[in-house]
């Protein structure tokens, strides 16, 4: 029979946090093995629960749950975000301005479709959350990677984004605080991409999803507050903040100057009203969690397990013979880099599967993040401390004998 073949769509599009790493994980699994995973920041596996109070509303309000609502959300749970925004001193943002959605997932991929024509393209960090690279792509758009510089603690390359900007550029992406690398932007350079985005006439597509996980008194600035005269879209949720990853819900803000934007903004109610609405029973927790007790900061305190958890990583995998690694200062995740002379890596996929297949530890490569050299991996902090102290010993000795394999 004639086979059935993908989309070509779907011919650049990767997203190796749940690639054939992962499967072959899954496989060994089924074999009995036990895989040690630091792959997906999935707060729940590691027993990091939802909060109380958020759970006790979403179950009372099930009765009310069954029916559509309207395509942009629910009333109070957008009057909650709009508040939030309000302490974030992002100004003008009213309830229209507000979508919520199935994750910050489907929002991106929603943004993406009502913006891009073939051939248009968007700036995105290098190292990314590959998502984004995938909804410009599947969007038709083209995905120009700007590079993020490890020597300046991961901070995105001003030079390098303006060079990357041509006449098909109609927007720009960052992450922050980032996935990642965990580095958290200073304002200088929040206002010096606005400036950019300011020149161009470019929109500014914020990932705030991990605005409270912050450590060492670190503070977050939405972009989206230092200025009015841009054109701005920020996302956040439910997934990290409050430990809620599988109720799959997120929302986008549209702020600043939309009076230009009126026919995007169109294409954006019309793809929220296309997929009826996001799901109802999660909205009726948004409330609680944006105005009730934030017990994400006594995980992120220095005796909090967030940071007890990163601090225990950083320190294990720094250790390591021609292993250095930025100190995240926010989200939940450490992005190591090897040094290429200690280990010459030429394709870091075979070396992540060669890790799960002798250590039986899960981790992502760097090149999943659109990391231009097989000289990173990314590791979850999210296990506790002895998971992650016998995770990274067995790292150690994988890479001890990488190093006596090579002649290194």
């Amino acid at each position: 029979m004639r086979p059935i073949l993908k989309s070509r769509k779907l011919m650049n599009v990767c997203y190796d946090i749940r690639g054939p790493v992962l499967e072959r994980a899954r496989q060994m699994e089924e074999e009995g093995h036990h895989i040690i995973k630091l792959n997906i920041g999935n707060p729940a596996t590691f027993g990091f629960d939802v909060p109380e109070e958020i759970l006790q509303d979403v179950i009372r309000n099930l009765s009310e749950a069954s029916g559509y609502c309207d395509s942009k959300g629910l009333f109070a749970a957008r009057k909650a975000i709009m508040h939030y925004t309000q302490e974030k001193q992002i100004k003008n943002v009213q309830l229209d301005d507000i979508f919520i959605g199935n994750g910050v997932s489907e929002l991106v991929v929603l943004t993406m479709q009502a913006l891009l024509d073939n051939g248009d393209e968007v700036l995105i960090p290098m190292p990314d959350y590959p998502l984004w690279t995938a909804a410009v792509v599947l969007s038709g758009g083209m995905a120009k990677h700007y590079l993020c510089d490890e020597e300046s603690g991961w901070l995105p390359n001003l030079d390098d984004i303006r060079a990357k900007i041509t006449p098909k550029t109609r927007a720009i992406v960052i992450i922050n605080p980032n996935n990642p690398t965990g580095a958290l932007y200073p304002n200088e350079l929040l206002l010096e991409i606005i400036e950019i985005a300011r020149q161009h006439q470019l929109i500014i597509y914020a990932d705030e999803i991990y605005d409270k996980i912050l450590y060492e008194q670190a503070t977050h600035t939405s972009i989206a507050s230092l200025a009015e005269d841009v054109l701005f879209v920020t996302f956040n949720g439910l997934s990290k903040n409050y430990r809620a990853a599988g109720f799959r819900s997120g929302w986008a803000v549209v702020s600043g100057e939309k009076g230009h934007a009126r026919d995007y903004i169109a294409g954006l109610n019309m793809l929220a009203s296309m997929r009826l609405c996001a799901n109802v029973p999660s909205q009726f927790g948004i409330q609680t969690a944006l105005g009730g007790y934030q017990s994400i900061y006594d995980l992120t305190l220095p005796a909090g397990r967030l940071m007890r958890q990163r601090d225990v990583a950083w320190k294990l995998l720094t250790d390591i013979p021609g292993v250095t690694c930025f100190k995240p200062q926010s989200a939940l995740y450490l992005f190591p880099r090897l040094d290429p002379e200690i280990y010459p890596i030429e394709d870091d996929q075979k070396f992540a599967l060669e890790l799960l297949l002798e250590e039986k530890v899960l981790i992502v490569q760097g090149t999943g993040f659109n990391w231009m050299k097989p000289d990173h991996f990314r590791v979850v902090f999210l296990p506790n401390a002895d998971d992650l102290t016998e995770a990274c010993g067995r790292i150690a000795h994988f890479l001890q004998h990488y190093r006596k394999r090579h002649g290194t």
